[in-house]
């Protein structure tokens, strides 16, 4: 049985971190949010039927004043005990294995979310979907997307788009179809074109399946 379709989404620094080394997110608040409709965000949760997270995600979101996953099968990331507050479980095992079980179980569309969740997946070449908002920040130091081994060039993304806040919207994906609800425009084009260089290095960590 292959694999679920399994997606990414996350901000990143303009020198390639995806939160400060104490975990902090605190810098994606700089300058006026987007809508997640223009991001893709929203239309990525309405997609996916499972969240992965890795603990420290979990975590935090536990805090927050509504449970964000409503209605979705929750699986954390974790080798410490967790008390289970709205039926997610816990799992500490290798990251391949638990997809083929969940994709057993019927997932179909995954959300793998977590720092180190994300790089576990990009290095295991479980991740089907990247999608990449690139903050107009320099954080200097923190928690890298790629820590030791870098993604060898491979094809460009297939939608980018700059979005109302200034932000930079860049999605991959091995597919005929790109992710439902991710903008189109100010796409770019052009193997000269600096973004497209990234673009080309990213999508060669994303597993060649069909997306969710």
């Amino acid at each position: 049985m292959p694999l679920p379709s399994v997606s990414v989404f996350l901000a990143v620094s303009l020198d390639g971190f995806i939160t400060r080394e104490d975990d902090s997110l605190d810098w994606l608040t700089v300058g006026p949010p987007d809508p997640p409709e223009a991001t893709g965000y929203t239309a990525l949760m309405e997609s996916a039927d499972t969240m992965v997270v890795g603990r420290r995600t979990y975590d935090t979101v536990s805090s927050f004043p509504e449970w964000p996953f409503t209605g979705k099968r929750v699986v954390v990331l974790t080798h410490r005990p967790l008390e289970s507050r709205h039926g997610e479980s816990a799992y500490g095992g290798p990251l391949r294995a638990l997809l083929e079980g969940l994709g057993e179980a019927g997932s179909h569309h995954i959300y793998l979310d977590g720092s180190q969740a994300v790089c576990q997946g990009l290095a295991a070449g479980v991740v089907t979907a990247l999608t990449l908002t690139v903050a107009p920040v320099i954080l200097g130091r923190g928690r890298p997307l790629f820590k030791t081994q870098r993604p060898r060039p491979g094809g460009p993304f297939e939608r980018a788009a700059f979005l109302p806040a200034g932000w930079f919207n860049c999605h991959t994906c091995r597919s005929e179809h790109p992710a439902p609800g991710f903008g189109e425009r100010h796409a770019f084009s052009g193997k000269g074109n600096p973004r497209e260089k990234l673009a080309r290095g990213l999508s060669s960590v994303i597993r060649p399946q069909a997306c969710g």
